[in-house]
């Protein structure tokens, strides 16, 4: 009888973790409310919208038609430099002359060559739909250590935007590469990898420079994180890497590649603006005008700066000392200190641009919902909140677009500004201590 009873042995690792994952979803079940609410719940729904983002993607590039508009101006300009031409004043597409960074050209050089030399649109269109999984993944990654945004906010970024879904997968623009490795180099300052970090924003803005929008709130944390001592070798490794990219072009017409890929005085048409449609045409072209979108840009950077990101009691002019030498300890910077510097830099510079094309959505679209649950406030209620997302997006997805679509997108833009500097800061306020406390 002994010998017919078997003793039970202890249940495999396999069997454990069946029984954990469904104790953790019988409890996410029961506090469903929490779960959509609640920033720790951050990456349980993300990896629930990941997956239905996968098949809504492969949707998207088998039932809604591709529009061709910079692909084939891309491979062409590849195609010149893979001829032989380094001469950034000889390279040109369809739709005019190469205007991007060697970074750029390396990367859509190995899509030329991955796409059958830019025939293959629908290998393409997966390889951007691959892309657009990534970057979500990042984006992800950054709200999870932030802990500011409730989760149901990330349904209106994910699945309910046509707009960026189309740049993304149906258009093949340049900028969301450029965004991709941007959110990396986040990412890598976020878990303290400050050299590396600074490696993948010099890559991002050999892709695309609208990613020097950042560059001010960057430059404002290598000086607190390093003092300014420690912030020029971070910043040579953003210049090096530059110059290393962009060295055969460099060698062959210096004043050729950097005129053309570095362009800030670039002239944009007014028929493409989303965001000064309401304006003369004349004053949209008058130089008094985009001098003075400049000083507005500059003019708010710096007060951000001064009363926004700088928030010890010193002067600012002490993030030069030496971190060890200042009167307030030292502290690491919280990922929330991070964040905000880095997206309220750009969105200043997206608010006073010049013109905005719709591919530039993506430069700060999956950014909204930071800066607006960030910094919590009273008078603008989730739905008020939602109602500017809505709306951003309604006006970016007017085409052409019109007076009132431009306004709205200005008064969206107004209503986020305001909170930014009106709010509670994301991250608290850092004193000295007193010499009884020591």
């Amino acid at each position: 009888m002994a010998a017919g009873l078997r003793k039970r042995g202890r249940p495999g690792p396999a069997i454990r973790a069946a029984g954990l994952c469904g104790q953790w979803l019988r409890r996410a079940w029961q506090e469903r409310r929490l779960l959509l609410l609640e920033p720790r719940y951050t990456l349980l729904v993300a990896a629930c919208l990941c997956l239905a983002e996968v098949g809504i993607t492969f949707w998207v590039i088998h039932r809604v038609a591709y529009t061709e508009i910079d692909w084939k101006a891309y491979m062409a300009e590849v195609e010149g430099v893979i001829n032989g031409t380094y001469d950034y004043t000889q390279l040109q597409g369809d739709t005019g002359p190469l205007v991007y960074p060697a970074g750029f050209v390396y990367i859509f050089m190995g899509l030329y060559y991955a796409t059958g030399r830019g025939t293959d649109i629908c290998m393409a269109q997966h390889i951007f739909a691959v892309l657009y999984l990534a970057t979500l993944l990042l984006v992800f990654l950054i709200y999870h250590q932030t802990c500011k945004v409730p989760p149901f906010v990330f349904f209106f970024m994910c699945c309910a935007s046509y707009r960026v879904h189309s740049i993304f997968v149906l258009r093949l623009f340049n900028d969301p590469v450029a965004m991709a490795l941007l959110f990396l180099s986040i990412n890598l300052l976020l878990a303290q990898r400050w050299g590396w970090g600074c490696c993948c924003f010099s890559l991002a803005v050999s892709v695309k420079m609208n990613v020097l929008l950042f560059a001010p709130g960057l430059l404002f944390l290598l000086l607190t994180q390093f003092g300014l001592r420690g912030a020029i070798p971070k910043l040579g490794i953003c210049a090096v890497l530059q110059v290393v990219l962009g060295l055969p072009f460099l060698l062959e017409n210096p004043v050729g590649y950097v005129s053309r890929s570095f362009d800030f005085g670039r002239q944009f048409l007014f028929r493409w603006t989303v965001n000064w449609r309401f304006l003369p045409e004349a004053l949209f072209l008058h130089r008094a005008f985009h001098l003075a979108l400049l000083t507005a840009h500059l003019t708010l950077l710096l007060l951000f700066a001064l009363c926004r990101w700088h928030r010890t009691g010193e002067s600012i002019l002490s993030l030069l000392k030496d971190p060890s030498k200042r009167k307030v300890p030292p502290q690491p910077l919280t990922p929330n200190q991070i964040v905000f510097t880095l997206f309220t830099s750009n969105f200043i510079g997206i608010c006073f641009s010049r013109s905005l094309h719709y591919q530039f959505y993506v430069w700060y679209f999956h950014t909204l919902p930071y800066l607006l649950w960030a910094t919590p406030a009273r008078w603008l209620t989730h739905l008020l909140r939602l109602l500017v997302l809505g709306l951003i997006e309604l006006s970016w997805n007017t085409y052409p677009s019109t007076s009132c679509s431009s306004a709205a997108l200005h008064v969206c833009h107004a209503v986020i500004l305001l909170q930014l500097w009106l709010g509670p800061q994301p991250f608290p306020k850092t004193t000295q201590h007193s010499k009884k406390a020591h």
